[in-house]
């Protein structure tokens, strides 16, 4: 399963992020990975969620991306969900963009027993019809 999770600045997507992996690893929910674009929450997260910097992997296009969710999901079989925040910081994702990821990663096999949750800087009223299904919107408080 895939989901974009939405909002506005400022709603709150990286703290529902946060609280979501710890919750998850507090419940024995497999592996998890939070991906970000710095390391300004590792004291934030579980220290069994396994933290990766996505900037040291020179994440530079689409492809790039999604190689680097694929080579997530080979390394550890265990891994049942990645959280990924704050990418459209270091990539310029457009719509056509996420629906190619949400269309490749569809394909792998056994991704219905994994959780991929992709912080995007989108709101659901620019979603299309494909990716409103799977996406979320935070809403700030």
């Amino acid at each position: 399963m895939i989901k974009y999770i939405l909002g506005a600045k400022g709603s709150g997507k990286t703290r529902w992020l946060i609280e979501k992996a710890n919750e998850d690893m507090e419940k024995g929910d497999g592996n998890i990975a939070f991906v970000e674009v710095d390391d300004d929450h590792i004291f934030s997260l579980d220290y069994n969620v396994r933290l990766i910097n996505a900037t040291n992997y020179r994440l530079n296009n689409i492809e790039s991306f999604y190689g680097f969710i694929c080579g997530l999901l080979a390394m550890d079989y265990d891994l049942h969900k990645i959280y990924i925040d704050g990418i459209y910081k270091v990539l310029k994702l457009n719509i056509e963009d996420l629906e190619y990821v949400l269309s490749k990663l569809s394909k792998i096999p056994d991704i219905e027993d994994k959780e991929i949750y992709i912080n995007v800087d989108y709101l659901m009223e620019d979603m299309t019809e494909t990716l409103a299904k799977c996406a979320f919107e935070v809403k700030g408080e």
